[in-house]
């Protein structure tokens, strides 16, 4: 791997460390896998009140010889930064603090990325160890209707706001996926329709799809909240549909870009910075 590890200004006591152990790994679709961790180190993980919560996954640099057990803070404190372990962002599906687990999916391309690859071959019994959580996503509850879109990235995250929402809600939700065989059971309230676009080959990302079912679909009359998610150029063409085309106000959009064609995480980070980056 060339890139750098990205910098961070997060500390020990904004994003604790949490280590657990793998339980077991579900197959959810042809592109998608489900790790389920827990185990002893579950005590020291402290939730947060957000559906959208992630955390940094910590993957060691091959060929460097940290002390164990693996401490994030004091690697990033002792040694340069091109031997910090890498990390990826990944949202939690899932937290059920009664069994002591968390379930984190991953988006599947074969050897491609790390942390696919990772999950793809974990087994029970597989270290876990992650930064966080953050997140920043509620829906509001004065919100008349709510709009999703995403791609398979931001799966996770409106598959779980969707799950939170009242048995009342109303609202769409534009999700993108390959096949029909990646479509994933989600429990929305009746009053939300789920449509899912299928790019049927096209390379994620590449797809005009997501922006054209926003653009061109007959919005409901109301007050809407806007959950929009996924690849850093989708995100940003629907900015214009939300605030141009139809004049939302900043207060009801969660908009963010996941991941860029093209780029490892450790550089689109870094990118955050530069114009290429700002959404």
């Amino acid at each position: 791997m060339t890139s750098v590890p990205a910098a961070t200004s997060a500390t020990r006591k904004s994003r604790p460390q949490t280590s657990l152990t793998v339980l077991r790994r579900e197959q959810l679709s042809p592109h998608m896998v489900r790790i389920i961790a827990g185990g002893p180190g579950f005590a020291g993980y402290v939730n947060n009140a957000f559906v959208d919560r992630y955390v940094k996954i910590v993957f060691p640099q091959p060929g460097i010889n940290y002390t164990e057990p693996l401490d994030l803070w004091e690697i990033r404190e002792s040694l340069p930064r091109d031997q910090w372990p890498h990390t990826r962002t990944y949202t939690v599906r899932w937290v059920d603090e009664a069994a002591g687990e968390l379930a984190i999916d991953f988006v599947i391309h074969g050897d491609e990325g790390l942390a696919g690859p990772w999950a793809d071959a974990a087994r029970p019994g597989d270290a876990l160890i992650f930064t966080g959580p953050g997140g920043g996503y509620n829906p509001d509850p004065t919100a008349d209707w709510y709009l999703f879109a995403g791609d398979e990235s931001a799966l996770p995250a409106i598959g779980a706001a969707i799950e939170s929402l009242p048995e009342d809600a109303r609202g769409l939700a534009f999700l993108e996926v390959d096949t029909d065989a990646d479509i994933q059971a989600i429990a929305a309230p009746a009053g939300v329709e789920l449509r899912w676009l299928l790019r049927g080959g096209v390379p994620a990302g590449a797809s005009d799809l997501l922006v054209t079912a926003v653009r061109d679909t007959t919005w409901p009359e109301g007050r809407v909240q806007v959950f929009a998610h996924g690849e850093r150029g989708y995100m940003k063409t629907l900015r214009s549909v939300l605030y141009g085309q139809h004049g939302l106000e900043r207060s009801q959009v969660s908009l963010s870009g996941y991941w860029a064609m093209g780029r490892v995480e450790d550089d689109f980070q870094a990118e955050k910075k530069l114009a290429i980056g700002k959404i």
